[in-house]
């Protein structure tokens, strides 16, 4: 466990610093310092949430769990009012005043969505195999907090947390033959729309006519030299700053791209200016960061003393990994855009405070783990230790 915290860490540290040093570098030609200043102030309040969330009992949650998903719900609603809410690109996502934005909700949701399935899961364990536990009655909760963030709209979140909140429920136990047949419906239908929109697209690409928004980002990613002076220059422009970089870059603070080539280069596409600047070693070296973190989470989580701790580690490194992918993906124009922020290392505090917080839930959860040696718990008399329950809550040492 020792060494599954040390590199949880030290990577995440990485990380961070990575972060500072290239958001500085994407910004200081035409905003200076500024974007880095308000991301420190993300970063310290992220800290301040991390150290709190590590030196709590995470169990302490379970009391707080749908106090904290009511919270969420509200503040995915408050969005939508007038003078509260900002509107930017045609998108409902942040809270604030004027055209200041302090607080981005989804962000809060997707951990207040976590700590509520967790409880659940542990709270009904014996009954997730059913129907009605394992099934419909998590689809409702889980579905508001989906629908209120689809409607803003946010189709890259609502995605992201529908695959999480799938995986924490398997977990938790729910059979396959329920849990199956809605996602491959659900998926067949998906991309049935997704085909008749692009169908009807193309159609309206010769005759030099405009889709909606989602569809033109499918559309580019499909055609992405057809249009890479429109919908598809982000991901043109950060093909080419990847293959500029080549094996060891250009040279930190030398990249070309970043000077007004690659829109959002420091939020949701700076992975590409670490590859034109650093090059592939250190791409390699963020990929490799990522997949040790999520792999030392999975192996925090399931060392947990109890349930909740099992599905609620889970589920963030779950989150963590999966979030990272899609950018990445997006970034080498193997995903359509979604506009997920590179956990982190984009800019964006609300997202980075989140993250942060998270990873302090999980070294809570390693605190309170179980000794990796099944041994240490082995009882008196050469008795038999094989436990029937994998779920049976055990007691810290």
């Amino acid at each position: 466990m020792k060494i599954a915290v040390t590199l949880l860490v030290s990577c995440v540290a990485a990380l961070l610093a990575l972060g500072m040093v290239m958001l500085y570098s994407t910004s200081m030609a035409q905003f200076g310092a500024h974007y880095l200043v308000k991301q420190l102030v993300g970063c310290a309040a992220g800290i301040a949430l991390c150290v709190t969330a590590a030196a709590l009992d995470y169990r302490s949650l379970k009391k707080f769990a749908w106090p904290l998903f009511a919270v969420a719900v509200i503040l995915l609603g408050m969005v939508f009012l007038p003078h509260v809410g900002i509107r930017r690109n045609g998108a409902a996502r942040w809270l604030g005043y004027g055209r200041t934005s302090l607080f981005q909700p989804s962000e809060f949701a997707k951990l207040a969505l976590l700590i509520a399935l967790a409880w659940y899961g542990e709270r009904f364990q014996r009954q997730m195999p059913t129907l009605k536990r394992g099934m419909l009655i998590p689809a409702l909760f889980i579905g508001l907090v989906l629908a209120l963030i689809l409607k803003e709209p946010d189709v890259g979140t609502m995605l992201l947390l529908a695959t999480v909140s799938g995986g924490v429920l398997l977990i938790a136990g729910v059979r396959l033959r329920y849990f199956l047949p809605p996602v491959i419906v659900g998926a067949l239908a998906v991309g049935m729309v997704i085909y008749h929109n692009l169908v009807e697209l193309t159609a309206m690409h010769q005759r030099g006519q405009r889709g909606a928004m989602r569809s033109e980002r499918i559309y580019s990613w499909l055609h992405l030299e057809e249009t890479r002076r429109d919908k598809g220059l982000q991901a043109y422009e950060a093909m080419i700053a990847l293959g500029s970089g080549g094996l060891v870059g250009k040279g930190l603070g030398d990249g070309r791209q970043k000077l007004g080539f690659v829109p959002e280069d420091h939020t949701d596409f700076i992975f590409s200016i670490i590859g034109e600047e650093l090059g592939l070693v250190a791409t390699l070296l963020a990929v490799a960061a990522f997949v040790a973190v999520v792999v030392c989470g999975t192996y925090i989580a399931w060392h947990a003393c109890d349930p909740f701790g099992l599905l609620l580690g889970s589920g963030i490194a779950f989150l963590i990994g999966l979030q990272a992918l899609i950018n990445i993906g997006v970034v080498t124009s193997a995903l359509p855009n979604k506009g997920l922020p590179l956990p982190f290392i984009s800019y964006g505090g609300s997202n980075l405070a989140m993250m942060l917080m998270s990873v302090g839930l999980l070294l809570s959860i390693a605190r309170q783990g179980r000794p990796a040696d099944a041994s240490a718990e082995l009882p008196p008399h050469g008795e038999d230790f094989r436990d029937p329950n994998p779920f049976k809550a055990r007691k810290p040492k």
